[in-house]
C-alpha cells in the first residue's frame, strides 16, 4: 500500500482498490487506478492509500477475497479512511459484504461516476439524466440492503434522489424512473424536431467527442469563439452546447460541444444520456479529440470507439484531431504525424493547428455538393433574403449584377439543391454535381 495526501477534516479520505485480473493485466490495472484516483478527486475525496491485488477471477462474495478484506479493514481503520472505492462495478451482494466486513461506505467505479455527474449537473435535462441513471443503477441493490444504504448517511455516493427515500418506497422509485423516462423522450423528440429543422435547412452538424479532459471544450471556444466553462477537470461538460461556426469559403457548420467519454462509461449513464448522445450519432462529422499528452491515449481512444459504437455513432464520418501538442516536444509530435498522417495535431489553447483543422473541416463539409446558377430580383425584399440564405448555407462563385437582377453561382449541399432552385429562377441547365 502506498501512502498518499492527508485531507482536511470536511473532505472524504477514500481508499482506492483495483484487481488485476489474470496475467499481463497489472501496467493496465495501476493506469486505470490513477484513473479512479483523479474520479475521487473530482467528487471531493483526498486519496489516503491505494491498494492492487492480483486475482484469477472475482471473490463471488467479496470482490477482493477474505484476505485482502481483513487487511483492508485494517488498513482502513489505521489511516482514517470514510470511504473505499473499487475500481469495478461490484454486485449487490458484494456491495452488502464488503460494507459489513469493513466498516464503512463501499462505492464501486459506476457509483463514483454517478456521483460526479450528479455534483457536475446543473440544467434541468442534465439533473433528469444522472437522477434516472442514479435510480435504475440502485434500485436493484435495494433488496436487503437497508442496513448498509442506513449507514451511508452524506458524502460520495449519496448524491441525488437519496438513500433513505430509496429504501422506504421500492414503488415510488419505479413511478420516478417511469416519469423520467417520459420526460427525457420527450427531450428527445424536441431535440429530432430540432435535428429535422437542421436537416432541412442543409447545414452540415459537427460534433465533438472524445475522452473526458482531452479538451473538446476549449476546442469548442476557439472554433466557435465562445467562452463555455472549460478546465482542467473531468465531466465539466454534461450539456450539449451547439454554436455556428464560419468555415473559410465553405458556409456554416453547426458545432455541438458533447459529453466526455471514459473507461467503462457506465451502461446507465449511457441508456440515460441517449437524448444526448443522439447529437453525435445524427451528425455530419465527428471531431474525436484525443489528449496528445498522454501516455494513456491509445486505450482512451479506444474507449471512446466503444462508446460511439454503442451508441450508433461509429458510422459516421470522423476526423482524428490529437490536441494539446503543445506539451509534447518537437520530435514527439513528428512522430505523432508519422503515427498518423490523416490526423490533425492541434493546441486548442494557443491556436496551433486550428488553421488546418477548419481547412479540412472545409473540405469534408463540401462533400456530395451541387454547383447551380440562380436569377433574383434584388428590388424583391423575399429574392434579397434568399440571397443572404445562399451566401450563409453555401459558397458563392460568382455573382453577376444585370440591372433589376442578380445571376448568383454557387456550390451548396445537394440534399438543399432543390429548395434553392424552386425559390430562385434557374438560370442554367440541371445542377452539375462537383467531383470530389
Amino acid at each position: 500500500m502506498i501512502a498518499s495526501r492527508t485531507s482536511t477534516p470536511a473532505t472524504e479520505r477514500a481508499a482506492l482498490v483495483g484487481v488485476a485480473l489474470g496475467a499481463g493485466t497489472r501496467d493496465d490495472s495501476n493506469a486505470s487506478l490513477e484513473e479512479l484516483a483523479g474520479l475521487a478527486h473530482a467528487a471531493g475525496a483526498a486519496v489516503a492509500f491505494t491498494t492492487l491485488q492480483e486475482r484469477r477471477a472475482p471473490d463471488p462474495a467479496t470482490f477482493i477475497g477474505k484476505g485482502k478484506v481483513q487487511s483492508l479493514a485494517a488498513a482502513c481503520a489505521e489511516a482514517d479512511v470514510d470511504v473505499v472505492i473499487v475500481d469495478n462495478e461490484l454486485t449487490p451482494s458484494q456491495l452488502r459484504h464488503l460494507t459489513d466486513e469493513l466498516g464503512c461506505k463501499v462505492v464501486d467505479r459506476t457509483q463514483l461516476i454517478l456521483d460526479i455527474f450528479a455534483r457536475r449537473a446543473r440544467t434541468r435535462e442534465g439533473k433528469r439524466q444522472v437522477e434516472l441513471a442514479q435510480l435504475k443503477y440502485l434500485l436493484p441493490r435495494l433488496a436487503g440492503s437497508g442496513t448498509a444504504l442506513s449507514r451511508l448517511g452524506g458524502g460520495i455516493g449519496t448524491r441525488g434522489p437519496g438513500e433513505t427515500k430509496l429504501e422506504t418506497d421500492r414503488r415510488r422509485i419505479r413511478a420516478r424512473i417511469e416519469a423520467l423516462q417520459r420526460e427525457i423522450d420527450q427531450v428527445r423528440q424536441r431535440r429530432g424536431h430540432i435535428r429535422e429543422r437542421r436537416h432541412k435547412a442543409a447545414v452540415p452538424t459537427v460534433a465533438l467527442v472524445g475522452y473526458t479532459n482531452a479538451g473538446k471544450t476549449t476546442l469548442f471556444n476557439r472554433l466557435a469563439r465562445e467562452e463555455a466553462v472549460a478546465s482542467n477537470a473531468l465531466f465539466v461538460t454534461l450539456d450539449p452546447l451547439t454554436r455556428a461556426v464560419r468555415l473559410p469559403e465553405a458556409g456554416e457548420v453547426l458545432l455541438t460541444d458533447t459529453v466526455g467519454f471514459i473507461d467503462r462509461l457506465p451502461h446507465a449513464l449511457v441508456a440515460a444520456f441517449r437524448a444526448t448522445l443522439e447529437e453525435v450519432a445524427e451528425a455530419d462529422v465527428l471531431l474525436h479529440v484525443v489528449d496528445a499528452s498522454q501516455a494513456e491515449r491509445d486505450r482512451q481512444t479506444a474507449a471512446v470507439t466503444r462508446v460511439l459504437a454503442e451508441v450508433g455513432a461509429d458510422a459516421v464520418d470522423t476526423i482524428e484531431v490529437y490536441n494539446k501538442i503543445d506539451a509534447l516536444p518537437a520530435d514527439e509530435r513528428e512522430a505523432l504525424r508519422g503515427r498518423h498522417p490523416e490526423a490533425v495535431l492541434v493546441s486548442a489553447r494557443t491556436g496551433t493547428g486550428v488553421a488546418e483543422l477548419m481547412a479540412r473541416l472545409a473540405v469534408v463539409t463540401e462533400l456530395d455538393t451541387v454547383r447551380v446558377t440562380l436569377t433574383y430580383d434584388v428590388t424583391d425584399e423575399s429574392d434579397r433574403a434568399r440571397i443572404a440564405h445562399l451566401y450563409r448555407v453555401g459558397r458563392v462563385v460568382t455573382q453577376e449584377n444585370r440591372g433589376r437582377r442578380t445571376v448568383v453561382e454557387a456550390d451548396v449541399p445537394r440534399r438543399l439543391s432543390k429548395r434553392l432552385v424552386d425559390g430562385g429562377r434557374q438560370a442554367a441547365p440541371a445542377p452539375v454535381v462537383r467531383p470530389r
